[in-house]
């Protein structure tokens, strides 16, 4: 953790990342943008100032890169769930896909790890929420922590910065965090921690409590545009013993933070070719997801992890020289594209809609990802176990190499291809704990 007396510029600001959108299942099949929610929030006037008294940028946004596929239409043109059951991918479809069996209900993974997962504002029905995701796909109902001391399997809900209000697209993000990294890690605890508001000063606070607590992995499925203050926060990213991921983001080529951080596991995100509604049985391939943030930081630079890579590299012989010596994003990949999207449960209305939603963007990959590496670190696995493990051949078995997609038109910049890639990373999760 950094310093409480070290001086942060103020005045940066965060754009949103990726396009917060229901996606409406037309008659044709078509799959129709309708907007985003009207409770995304814009920071207004001078960020609040630090822990500590540091100034902190904090004048931006982030909000959470996911997007939501709402099944059926009204006359009226409003969403409509189909009838009290999921219509996206389950625990069992996901974990079959990347052949993680042995992260299912019941298998004790994730033992004496703690997940925190930090958002921002307050989900009203967070552990209602996931019991009922538990009851659908079998896993034990949580309890409530009895103290933020207690170990798991248990759930708790921290708002160390006071109670926030409510906020419906951040409390459907926080549904899908909290219960697809407690479907890859069950015996886990869990801890959802709230910050006040998305500001960076509020989130990255919360991210600095969430390392008082002692959590083992921390998941991180928002972010915003690179700054040059950004650096300033990647200490609150260096707790020992705490593994960190990233969203990489929505909105296709180009870097962002706090996935940009060369002290996070960055997720990009995938397709999975041949998966339909509930159902990956005809699972065939996975490849680039087009919107999947991805690209060279400028103002990172190049980790000794990546530096020191000797694997192969799409589009360059070294890594250094495919970013130039800047931090390359991301570093692993996930199912993302809304089209094989996971099922989430949320009773807190969204645009009008509760219940069963069919979610995607690398906002799926960020909770899994933390959940992966807290069964892995249980488990004693240390293959991929933060970047420097992952970088240092945990990928050569451990991780499902994707070879073509893209995220923009830049050429081989965003373009995936065998190796290190500026697209899908190093890959995605098979074989793994």
């Amino acid at each position: 953790m950094s310093s409480g007396g070290t001086s942060r510029p103020t005045g940066s600001t965060r754009r949103r990342v990726g396009t917060l959108a229901a996606l409406l299942l037309g008659a044709a099949g078509t799959l129709v943008a309708v907007g985003a929610p009207a409770g995304a929030s814009q920071a207004r006037g001078p960020a609040p100032a630090g822990r500590s008294g540091a100034a902190r940028p904090g004048s931006g946004v982030a909000t959470p890169p996911f997007r939501v596929k709402v099944i059926g239409r009204l006359p009226d043109g409003r969403a409509k769930l189909s009838a009290g059951s999921p219509t996206g991918l389950s625990p069992s479809a996901i974990q079959s896909v990347y052949n993680l069996s042995g992260l299912s209900a019941g298998s004790g993974a994730g033992s004496g790890q703690i997940i925190a997962i930090v958002d921002a504002y307050h989900d009203p029905n967070a552990l209602s929420d996931l019991n009922t995701f538990n009851s659908q796909y079998g896993y034990p109902a949580l309890a409530k922590c009895s103290s933020l001391t207690q170990s798991g399997p248990c759930f708790e809900q921290a708002d160390p910065q006071g109670k926030p209000k409510v906020n419906s697209g951040w409390a459907l993000e926080e549904s899908l965090d909290i219960e697809w990294a407690h479907a890859e890690a069950p015996a886990a605890k869990i801890v959802l921690v709230e910050a006040a508001s998305n500001s960076d000063t509020n989130l990255f606070n919360a991210v600095s409590y969430a390392n008082s607590l002692g959590a083992t992995e921390v998941s991180m499925s928002w972010g915003g545009s690179e700054s040059s203050s950004e650096t300033s926060y990647d200490g609150d990213l260096a707790h020992s013993g705490t593994l960190y991921t990233a969203s990489a983001g929505d909105s296709g080529h180009g870097a962002e933070y706090p996935a940009a951080s060369p002290n996070v596991v960055a997720v990009g995100g995938t397709t999975l070719n041949g998966c339909s509604g509930t159902s990956c049985s005809g699972f065939t391939s996975e490849t680039a997801w087009s919107s999947s943030g991805g690209g060279i930081s400028s103002y990172e630079s190049i980790p000794s992890y990546q530096a020191g890579y000797t694997g192969p590299v799409y589009g360059a012989s070294t890594i250094s020289g495919l970013t130039g010596g800047q931090r390359g994003i991301p570093d692993v990949s996930f199912d993302a594209n809304p089209s094989t999207g996971v099922s989430v449960y949320d009773s807190t209305r969204y645009e009008g809609q509760s219940g069963w939603f069919t979610l995607g963007g690398t906002s799926v990959g960020a909770p899994n990802w933390a959940g992966i590496l807290a069964a892995g670190q249980a488990a004693g696995q240390t293959a991929l176990q933060g970047d420097s493990n992952i970088y240092g051949g945990g990928y050569s078995t451990n991780l499902r190499d994707i070879k073509s997609g893209t995220n923009g038109s830049c050429g081989t910049d965003c373009t995936a291809g065998p190796g290190y890639d500026l697209v899908t990373g190093l890959g995605s999760p098979i074989n793994y704990p």
